[in-house]
């Protein structure tokens, strides 16, 4: 990978070594799954459950794309959902809703690295 490329990402909150370790070293297929983080509809389904006030799909939601970051390695997404997906297990809207400006930078910042990969 071009060290332009990897610092792209990694601004992005993407730990590039690991998801590396996480593809077996393997960049295309790597690459390739990153690409279709994009067309993810998680965050999306996030967002009107909690427009809803919708607690158990908003927590339906935020852990799919919790799985989804810590998986790919989107690390700074999954760290702000972690304590989200905690508390909308709990049913705690508000809490869950004053973490959503930060879920939707990293969220952002990724989907923007990644478009157009595969």
């Amino acid at each position: 990978m071009e060290e332009a490329a990897k610092r792209r990402l990694e601004a992005a909150g993407i730990d590039v070594d690991d998801a590396l370790g996480r593809f077996l070293q393997n960049e295309a297929l790597m690459m390739k799954f990153l690409g279709r983080f994009p067309a993810d509809t998680s965050f999306s389904r996030l967002q009107e459950a909690m427009e809803r006030g919708d607690a158990a799909q908003a927590f339906e939601a935020a852990h799919t794309l919790k799985g989804v970051a810590g998986n790919l390695s989107l690390k700074r997404l999954y760290e702000a959902l972690t304590p989200m997906v905690e508390e909308l297990r709990a049913g705690d809207l508000a809490a869950a809703a004053a973490r959503m400006d930060e879920a939707e930078l990293w969220y952002s910042r990724a989907a923007e690295a990644l478009a157009g990969l595969s």
